[in-house]
């Protein structure tokens, strides 16, 4: 038994000794980039030197006024006690400057930084800071409020800068491994880690959207900043988080790259985004409708209207025809296809995976801008009736496309209403669309003023479409 002992003694007194060799071996190891997952896993830093660089913090400045109205002066007794001569003694709104930060991304070396537009909403100036300290003036080189892309250009003095190149988000997994660089509460650059917890995620911030979701820690100042992958690569912007308090919960979204790269394209070139147009309208395939087609699982968009003369009608694309794909790639839904053909461009060509019949076909679509047809004839509403003090339009597939609606929407659209006239008091609201008007269909501006100038009804009866849905409103 003592024998036993013994050797077990020894046996382990050997095995500590080469435990200890191995792991002093491993710490004398120059660090170096990683060639694989599994030595990511040891170390982010040799990552964190190569992409954090690239990252940059931006400081804005605007001008604001503040109100410097005692609330009291506001209520109508205090008034009626006082006069309103108490309210010359206050002083007016007074105007300072309103400082705020994010971050941003440098996507070329001669100096080309991608943020959000949030980040410089408003902002009068503009200043880069690397990584390094080294600061830089910007110019603004376009906005896409839609998607919350900006695009910045840095005034440089012949230098070379550190920069990402972006990826195909397209090929992001949930699960893969990924890092949020940026500048939370201006605390300065600051590096979390996680994973992509979900794709495609939607939110009411645009129709656009198709956000990738990680766990990676954002707080507010991070908006801007990278999402990157563990082979150094730009897979997203990041831009917003889900949280009650204003701080991080694990739930963090980033624009996908390949959005950044198409609205960064446009914006570079003529500093507008011009997204590609279809020319159809469907509806999502439901487990009901899969069923009833002999499809295996619910997925693509079944078209329910094609616009006459559209690229789609143009391609072979018919009422009741599935939409399978988009070049390759798999279409969920209705915001799915909307997402996936923005990211495209408007002039070029896309293959369309088609089911007809309960056989699948190839068709090639030709891309182009969305036509403003008709004429939007933004028109000021005047005289006796409901509409009183508001301006209406045409909506076409460019007015539609520029209001964040379906190119396919068609009627009157109501772009403002002056707070004093009758259509505001009666509730109407701007992006209410005209239907019909006592029983007439309104398909234009004229048909509208025709109807208007018929003289005043006992009652009117109009129909209007808001936020998707249609209602009947009754003026007597």
């Amino acid at each position: 038994m003592k024998i036993l002992l013994a050797k077990a003694f020894r046996l382990l007194i050997l095995s500590s000794a080469v435990i200890g060799v191995a792991l002093s071996t491993a710490t004398a190891q120059t660090k170096a980039v990683p060639a694989t997952q599994n030595q990511v896993i040891l170390s982010y830093a040799p990552l964190v030197k190569d992409t954090a660089p690239a990252v940059v913090n931006i400081f804005t400045a605007k001008t604001v006024r503040s109100s410097r109205r005692v609330p009291l002066f506001d209520d109508p007794f205090f008034r009626r006690f006082f006069g309103d001569n108490a309210l010359r003694a206050v002083p007016g709104p007074k105007r300072k400057v309103q400082n705020s930060l994010g971050s941003g991304v440098i996507i070329s070396a001669d100096g080309l930084v991608v943020t959000n537009y949030h980040v410089l909403e408003g902002a009068e100036e503009i200043k880069v800071v690397l990584n390094d300290r080294r600061e830089f003036n910007a110019k603004v080189l376009g906005k896409d409020e839609r998607t919350d892309i900006a695009v910045l250009r840095l005034d440089l003095r012949d230098e070379q800068l550190p920069f990402l190149r972006l990826s195909d988000s397209d090929k992001v997994e949930v699960g893969d491994l990924v890092l949020a660089i940026g500048n939370p509460f201006g605390v300065g650059q600051t590096v979390t880690s996680g994973i992509v917890s979900a794709l495609a995620r939607r939110s009411s911030i645009s129709d656009l959207n198709s956000f990738i979701q990680t766990d990676a820690a954002i707080n507010p100042g991070n908006s801007g900043g990278a999402l990157v992958d563990v082979q150094g690569r730009l897979i997203g912007v990041n831009t917003a988080i889900f949280s009650k308090t204003g701080a991080s919960h694990g739930i963090g979204f980033a624009i996908p790259a390949n959005m950044v790269e198409r609205v960064v394209t446009s914006l570079v070139i003529s500093g507008n985004v011009v997204r590609p147009w279809l020319g159809a309208k469907g509806q999502g395939v439901s487990a009901d409708i899969a069923e009833s087609l002999g499809m295996s699982r619910p997925y693509g968009v079944m078209i329910t209207n094609i616009y006459p003369g559209g690229p789609a009608e143009r391609s072979g694309l018919g009422v009741g025809d599935v939409l399978l794909s988009i070049n390759g790639k798999e279409i969920r839904d209705g915001q799915d296809l909307r997402f996936k053909v923005a990211t495209l461009d408007a002039r070029g060509t896309a293959r369309l995976g088609v089911m007809r019949r309960g056989g699948q076909k190839q068709l090639t679509i030709n891309l182009e801008a969305p036509p403003e047809k008709p004429a939007r004839n933004e028109t000021l509403l005047r005289g006796r009736n409901p509409f009183q003090g508001a301006v209406a339009a045409n909506l076409s597939p460019k007015l539609a496309d520029e209001l964040g609606l379906e190119h396919e929407k068609t009627g009157v659209i109501i772009l403002a209403i002056d707070r004093k006239g009758n259509a505001s008091r009666l509730g109407f609201e701007r992006g209410d669309i005209v239907l019909n008007l006592n029983g007439e269909p309104i398909k234009t501006v004229r048909d509208l003023l025709g109807m208007l100038s018929n003289g005043t009804p006992t009652a009117w009866i109009i129909r209007i479409e808001r936020d998707g849905k249609e209602s009947n409103i009754v003026i007597r």
